[in-house]
């Protein structure tokens, strides 16, 4: 798309954070012996990600752009073999050879870094590249799985973390449907609501696994968007919360970025949904690649996969479709209990829920 809204759609973790606003509020804020240690942990924290992503930066501005490229480009985009890949990159401007590639990859001890899309290897190539550059190039299979492992205890981090911030909020929704279910120390609501988060998670990790473009092209923009608009959920109960305790005059503080977050990413999800466009539409994708597959316009390997292609823009565009539905009823609800605080109309006071205490140690260790 162009580069408004999408550029604060792509850069999803840039100045707001939808995930790290959910996991600061459900579990960081559990990890607190102190009130004041909250502005050390939570802002000290996002500069030291912050950091993270300059490393990011300078590792990919370290590779050569052709190595870049074929490195982080799918198969299904530049061809499934080496020379195909290889002519396809180069074809872009960005001259590359398999010779190049090979040695690469025996530098790194891997098999082949064609097609090894999701950031991690190209992070990793170019950390160890900067080491190899430092202390010697002998050690630079050393300092690439280094880097590897790095980013998996950072992923698996975040995985848990999102897991169980999502099993609080399963519970307490199930929970009014069976009271027993809210229960995080009762072990079957602990075992229920654990596996299908996982399974919701595990399966999307699984179609971006299975995708023939690569799970990066179908699954980053709804992680951006989804990301942004849980961020707008977090500003909209921030301002709710400012408005109610009587602190209106600073409502402006929350409530103009969620102006901004709110228009820009309905602006990204429509034009996701929408647009004619098949580069940029989900819909529009898929019924191009059905009227492709009806007409046999396509040759016999990108048909074989033609229908899991369409499945994944539907299921990408019912779940945008889903989020703005979501983000928009928790504003206008917002805006409605606002306004009848203002004009002093009755509303549900706030309340803190008294501290729960999980069992589940006390339980495992009896």
């Amino acid at each position: 798309g162009e580069v408004f809204p999408f550029v604060f759609i792509t850069i999803a973790y840039g100045a707001v954070s939808g995930f790290h606003a959910l996991i600061s509020s459900g579990t960081t804020s559990k990890l607190l012996a102190n009130e004041r240690d909250i502005r050390m942990i939570g802002y000290g924290s996002m500069a030291l990600e912050s950091f993270v992503g300059i490393m990011a930066m300078i590792a990919a501005c370290v590779l050569d752009p052709g190595v870049f490229f074929a490195i982080n480009s799918p198969a299904g985009v530049v061809g499934a073999t080496a020379r195909e890949a290889v002519n396809a990159i180069s074809a872009w401007g960005f001259p590359v050879t398999v010779a190049q590639m090979e040695e690469l990859a025996r530098e790194m001890g891997e098999t082949t870094l064609f097609a090894r899309t999701g950031g991690a290897p190209s992070l990793a190539v170019g950390m160890a590249s900067i080491f190899g550059s430092a202390f010697g190039d002998r050690l630079l299979a050393v300092w690439y799985h280094f880097a590897i492992m790095f980013e998996a205890l950072f992923i698996l981090t975040a995985l848990d973390a999102g897991t169980r911030v999502g099993r609080f909020m399963l519970q307490d929704l199930l929970g009014n449907l069976w009271k027993p279910l809210s229960q995080t120390s009762w072990y079957p609501s602990v075992l229920l609501t654990s596996g299908l988060v996982v399974g919701a998670w595990g399966y999307f990790l699984y179609i971006g696994v299975i995708d023939p473009n690569g799970g990066v092209n179908i699954l980053w923009p709804l992680f951006g968007i989804s990301n942004q608009m849980l961020a707008a959920i977090a500003l909209s109960v921030a301002t709710g919360i400012l408005v109610k305790s009587g602190k209106l005059k600073y409502a402006w503080v929350t409530g103009a970025p969620l102006a901004w977050l709110a228009i820009i990413t309905t602006t990204a999800a429509w034009q996701k949904i929408a647009s004619d466009d098949p580069g940029v539409g989900f819909l529009a994708g898929a019924s191009e690649l059905a009227a492709q597959l009806r007409s046999g316009a396509l040759p016999l390997e990108e048909a074989a996969v033609a229908p899991q292609l369409i499945f994944n823009q539907r299921l990408d565009a019912g779940l945008t479709v889903f989020f703005v539905i979501v983000v928009w009823v928790i504003i206008i609800d917002m805006l409605r209990l606002c306004y009848r605080h203002i004009q002093g109309m009755p509303v549900r006071p706030l309340t803190e829920t008294p501290h729960a205490p999980t069992r589940l140690t006390e339980r495992s260790t009896a």
